[in-house]
């Protein structure tokens, strides 16, 4: 199954928000979207989250564990995105190397930590 093939291969998603409308905009869309990221971060999706500096260029996403096309599901379901306020560059990432305290979280061969 190629879901699980690319879950135990480490394939990660860089995902990029970018607000389409002002922060004051955004903002009666604020606590679905962090239930929306709670969500993916308890069931083991999204492995980091959180604002750029400064705060009005977005935000950014790192997720694991599911395929390109899963992740655009997955980000189409954000209430930023539903809302018409928010847009996700999504970059898919390969790991060539990983950080040993990262391989176990990634499931990285062992072949690609460095460090």
């Amino acid at each position: 199954m190629l879901v699980s093939r690319i879950a135990r291969d480490g394939i990660l998603h860089l995902l990029l928000l970018r607000y389409k409308a002002s922060e004051q905009e955004a903002a009666p869309f604020v606590a679905a979207h962090v239930e929306f990221l709670e969500q993916h971060h308890g069931d083991g999706t999204f492995v980091l989250s959180g604002q750029t500096i400064p705060s009005e260029l977005g935000g950014a996403v790192l997720a694991r564990g599911v395929d390109r096309a899963g992740i655009e599901k997955i980000v189409a379901q954000d209430p930023f995105v539903v809302g018409g306020v928010g847009k996700y560059l999504i970059m898919t990432i390969d790991p060539g190397r990983v950080h040993p305290a990262l391989a176990a979280l990634l499931g990285a061969d062992a072949s690609r930590v460095r460090g």
